[in-house]
């Protein structure tokens, strides 16, 4: 990450390394007020006045910091504006895996087409597909970004306005941004087929309130198995029923909720802390649950649609004991 900052004053020019968590463990402690750094070149000692004392701490030499990655020739160079790849990653960064044997999961896909750009998260129990046509790339391209950049990107980006610059090849990524810029290495390898796992035929559909499901997943999954976190969702006319029950502690839990439901009555059983996590990551107010049957995976759709944008979230069911 390189970012710049204005200095009042400086008597030189001159650089140096310095190891950031004892810096900035230090400074966060300061109240605001003006700092003065005094950096010998030689030795590489450093002085940091404030007010009513200083910090004396170690530099290091600049030369030995690690040297940024240089693009290849056959680079792939997209535009798409902060806002827009700040949701998308937003939307898709809980969903990612950490799976030592599948690394390729660990990370936030981006689908690129002369269309749209496509950004996929899975960690094989739940995915997330999110598409905006407000970008797109001259050529058909793809790249995965390991959660930890995705996370520095998300944190930056909600502090800017304008449009990102994305340059990558087959192994690094260059993010620029009108303040900061970003390298990072990427996820090497074939991301999955995303569209095969999400079923296509749901004549089952449930439209219901967001926050009204999420308060009553939350308040039925504190009587779930701490192990699987099962709750069962009942359907029937306009009728949800949300259940959960822990054998072990012989503690249960009900609740019914009015829903948008005219098709035949069945049940499913899913994991509630995924569940709240999909809900969560939803901005409409009402939802679309989409089901085959009880061993075929759930679609979790907004009603509207963001303008430029097409969401779709799933999620695998759980075995009911019933």
């Amino acid at each position: 990450m390189v970012t710049s900052v204005e200095v009042n004053e400086s008597d030189s020019n001159g650089k140096f390394a310095v190891v950031a968590k004892t810096l900035l463990d230090a400074l966060k402690e300061l109240p605001e007020q003006p700092l003065e750094f005094d950096i010998n070149t030689e030795t590489l000692e450093i002085t940091v006045q404030y007010q009513n004392g200083k910090y004396s701490l170690m530099g290091q030499n600049a030369d030995e910091f690690p040297q940024f990655a240089k693009l290849g020739e056959n680079a792939v160079h997209i535009h798409i504006e902060a806002k827009t790849l700040s949701e998308s990653i937003n939307r898709t960064l809980f969903a990612t895996a950490n799976d030592e044997l599948r690394p390729v999961m660990n990370g936030v896909y981006f689908d690129i087409t002369t269309e749209d750009i496509t950004f996929v998260a899975s960690d094989g129990h739940k995915l997330v597909r999110n598409k905006t046509l407000s970008a797109k790339g001259s050529e058909r391209a793809a790249f995965i970004l390991p959660k930890k950049p995705a996370t520095l990107l998300k944190n930056i980006l909600s502090k800017e306005q304008d449009a990102v610059s994305v340059e990558f090849d087959e192994r690094n990524a260059v993010f620029t941004l009108p303040n900061y810029r970003m390298i990072c290495r990427l996820i090497e390898g074939r991301y999955p087929n995303y569209n095969s796992v999400i079923p296509q035929n749901n004549p089952h559909k449930v439209t219901i309130d967001r926050m009204q499901l999420i308060g009553g997943l939350r308040r039925v999954s504190i009587f779930s198995s701490q192990a699987s976190s099962l709750i069962k969702l009942k359907l029937q006319a306009n009728e949800l029923t949300i259940s959960a029950q822990d054998i072990d502690f012989s503690t249960s839990a009900e609740e019914k909720m009015t829903c948008q439901y005219e098709g035949t009555p069945m049940s499913i059983g899913f994991k509630s802390t995924f569940f709240i996590d999909i809900l969560n990551n939803i901005s409409s107010d009402e939802v679309v649950i989409e089901l085959a049957d009880p061993s075929r995976a759930g679609v979790i759709l907004p009603v509207e649609q963001e303008e430029n944008n097409n969401l779709l979230m799933l999620l695998m069911p759980m075995m009911l004991n019933d």
